[in-house]
């Protein structure tokens, strides 16, 4: 986290790969946003020069956010414009703007109305509450309309790579919070994935009782598709990369974590007794090999655990190379913005809310370490078996499925 606005060196890490470089963008006259973005990055650097691209810009009723410095400043900061903070308080005016579109023509201006170099004062916090305002839906109990679901996916692509500014993240946060399941589900760019959202009708069950789109969706909701990408473009939305960033702040952390372990109360609950999702009947394959009813459940498992070890992986880093300054006051600071534990209820449940409704359940008093966040997952997982009684075999084999992933997801970038 820092001033914002600044991609992140490719293989920095170590461990990371973030692809290859995107194609030249023309210049001159038809250059792109990004274009006129970097050149003005150089340009900031030589004050006579950029006085003088200013006033040409200005000329050619190009709008530029107002530069402040104080004397002595070698980093000026950047205004957001007034309508851009007018955005952030109304929520259908903040879903247009950040609606890239089915065929994403509107991207580069999503992506120009978000990525900011340096914003003064609160401008970071405004940026986050306008992510939020654009991608959430109208109540826990309405699901994601379409043109939200796409905005989803436009922020996390045109963030993909950003050093977000100060107080933007736990907007951002909020907002993958809000898309749990579909977040959930993204691996890699698929060359099956057309559009970067999908209207509800495209995410029902097919005649095994299975989708893509993942379990116990509700009926009406729009899926953002964070799996999309175009061929020949640098648009690609990765989840996993918006972790890494998040994971600096306090509020961010606390946010994702709580959202993940809410989304496996919420999975388990809705199991039937022997741990499997009950509307999913696969059929023989035609060479004979049939797939195991608990597949799915499984892979879920395993990407929830993936996701709550990848927290707590960049938690280890960050404390370690001195991100993190003091990892006490950090898991303090998490700790006063966790809501609490999330117990899956006792009895099987049939309802189907929306995704807004996962994160925004009860939840209890914390027990145990918050921290240590394998026995966090591993004890709402045997609350939930003895309970409903599951087979001690199979509840094993759901424990093992989430602390094999959890230390895999751990080791793999400390």
């Amino acid at each position: 986290m820092g001033d914002g606005g600044e991609a992140r060196e490719a293989g920095a890490d170590g461990n990371e790969d973030l692809g290859q470089d995107a194609p030249p963008e023309p210049s001159g006259p038809s250059a792109p946003a990004g274009g006129r973005r970097r050149l003005l990055a150089r340009l900031r650097k030589h004050p006579l020069l950029g006085s003088a691209a200013a006033l040409a810009l200005l000329a050619t009723a190009t709008t530029v956010p107002i530069v402040l410095a104080a004397s002595g400043d070698e980093t000026p900061c950047r205004e957001l414009p007034a309508a851009t903070r007018a955005l952030a308080e109304d929520p259908a005016a903040a879903t247009r703007a950040l609606d890239p579109g089915d065929d994403l023509a509107r991207f580069d201006a999503v992506r120009d109305l978000l990525v900011y170099e340096h914003p003064c004062g609160d401008g970071g916090e405004v940026l986050g509450r306008l992510v939020d305002a654009a991608t959430r839906a109208t109540g826990t109990e309405n699901p994601h309309t379409l043109a939200q679901a796409r905005g989803a996916f436009a922020v996390a692509a045109a963030l993909n790579g950003v050093e977000l500014p100060d107080g933007m993240a736990p907007g951002v946060a909020r907002m993958l919070a809000q898309y749990v399941v579909d977040q959930h589900r993204w691996t890699r760019s698929d060359d099956d994935a057309v559009r970067p959202a999908v209207p509800a009708g495209e995410a029902g069950l097919d005649d095994e009782g299975w989708t893509t789109y993942g379990r116990f969706l509700a009926p009406g909701e729009a899926h953002a598709d964070f799996e999309h990408t175009q061929p020949y473009s640098d648009i690609e939305a990765e989840p996993e990369e918006l972790f890494a960033e998040l994971a600096e702040d306090p509020e961010a952390f606390a946010i994702l974590y709580s959202a993940e372990r809410a989304w496996l109360a919420y999975y388990l609950e809705r199991l039937d007794g022997q741990g499997r999702d009950p509307h999913y009947h696969p059929k023989p394959s035609k060479d004979g090999y049939e797939t195991p009813d608990t597949y799915w459940v499984d892979s879920d498992l395993e990407h929830m655990a993936d996701r709550v070890g990848a927290l707590m992986k960049y938690r280890a880093r960050y404390a370690r190379d001195g991100t993190i300054a003091d990892v006490t006051a950090f898991d303090a600071a998490v700790g006063r913005y966790t809501p609490g534990v999330y117990p899956a209820h006792t009895t099987q449940v049939t309802t189907r809310p929306p995704m807004a409704g996962i994160a925004a359940r009860y939840a209890g008093r914390v027990s145990g370490d918050l921290m240590d966040a394998r026995h966090q997952l591993l004890r709402v997982v045997s609350s939930w078996a003895t309970a409903r009684k599951v087979p001690k075999e199979r509840a094993d084999v759901m424990r093992q499925a989430i602390d094999d992933r959890y230390v895999r997801a751990l080791w793999l970038t400390i």
